[in-house]
C-alpha cells in the first residue's frame, strides 16, 4: 500500500505527530513526496536493506518483506529528521491493514486474479501485487508515485520469487486494460476519494473487477459495494489505533 494517512488527519494512522502528511497537489491526495537530495535508486536498495527487516505479515506469513519495526532508527525518526536525509515517510516499510486484508483474500482465492492483467494501485510495499503473482496473475503492474516504492517492490517482489513490473506514474483517470484492480486501504482522504470513484466507476463500466480492502477508512463509499470478505487483522498500534483492524474486501460496483 502506498502512503496511508487517516482520514481527515495529517499524519498516518495511530502515529500522532510522527509523521505529518505531504500534499502532491494532485487533487489533494496525502503522498510520500521524494525530495530534491533523495538518494538515487543504489542508494535507495541500500537504505532499505539498511533500515528493515525480512519480516512475514502477520495475516500473510507466506510472503516476507523488507518492513521497518521499533528496532529500526526508521521507526523513530520525525518527518523533519527524515527530511533531513531526504527521504519521504516510509509508508512502504509497513503492512497496513488494508493491504494485508486484500492479499490473504487473493492468496486464499486464486480465481480472483489468475490468468489475468492486475493493477496493484497505490502498492507501496508490493504486498498485494506479490500476492496476485503468488496466485498466478498473467501480468501485474506495482503502482505507487512514491520513486522509494519502485526499490522497495523490486526488493521484496525478488525474495518471494516473483516478478511485477512498476510504475510511479499517477494512473488515476487512465485505463491500461486491466483485469482486475486491487486497491488496498486508498479511502483515507477526502479529495483523494473523490477523485477515485469515477475513475474506478470507469473501469467497472466496460468491465473491469476493482477489489477494495479497507480497515474502516472514513471516506470508503457507503453504497456501490459487496462485501466479500472480513479479517481481523494484527497490526502495530503505533501505527493504528488498535492492536487489530476490521479489514473488509469488498467488489466495487
Amino acid at each position: 500500500m502506498g502512503a496511508k494517512p487517516e482520514a481527515g488527519v495529517s499524519s498516518p494512522p495511530g502515529t500522532g505527530e510522527r509523521w505529518r502528511a505531504k500534499r502532491d497537489g494532485e487533487g489533494g491526495r496525502t503522498s510520500c513526496v521524494i525530495l530534491v537530495n533523495a538518494p538515487m535508486t543504489s542508494s535507495r536498495d541500500a537504505f532499505i536493506l539498511a533500515n528493515t527487516a525480512l519480516t512475514a505479515p502477520p495475516h500473510v506469513p507466506e510472503i516476507r518483506l523488507h518492513l521497518a519495526d521499533e528496532a529500526h532508527d526508521l521507526w523513530h525518526r520525525t518527518e523533519e529528521e527524515l527530511a533531513e536525509i531526504g527521504l519521504p515517510p516510509p509508508f512502504w516499510a509497513f503492512a497496513w491493514a488494508g493491504g494485508q486484508g486484500l492479499a490473504r483474500y487473493v492468496l486464499d482465492r486464486p480465481g480472483a486474479v489468475a490468468g489475468k492483467n492486475v493493477l496493484d494501485f497505490a502498492s507501496g510495499s508490493g504486498l498485494v501485487a506479490i500476492a496476485a503473482a503468488k496466485a498466478g496473475a498473467a501480468s501485474v503492474l506495482a503502482a505507487d508515485i512514491d520513486p522509494f516504492c519502485e526499490a522497495a517492490i523490486r526488493l521484496n517482489a525478488a525474495e518471494n520469487g516473483v516478478a511485477a513490473d512498476f510504475s510511479g506514474e499517477d494512473w488515476i483517470g487512465r485505463d491500461g486494460g486491466w483485469d482486475v484492480v486491487l486497491a488496498g486501504d486508498v479511502f483515507y482522504d477526502k479529495p483523494f476519494a473523490e477523485r477515485l470513484l469515477p475513475w474506478f466507476s470507469a473501469l467497472h463500466a466496460r468491465g473491469a473487477e476493482i477489489l477494495i480492502g479497507d480497515p474502516g477508512r472514513a471516506y470508503l463509499p457507503k453504497a456501490g459495494l459487496e462485501k466479500l470478505a472480513v479479517y481481523e487483522v494484527p497490526v502495530t498500534r503505533a501505527l493504528e489505533d488498535a492492536e487489530v483492524k476490521r479489514t473488509t474486501v469488498w467488489r466495487f460496483g
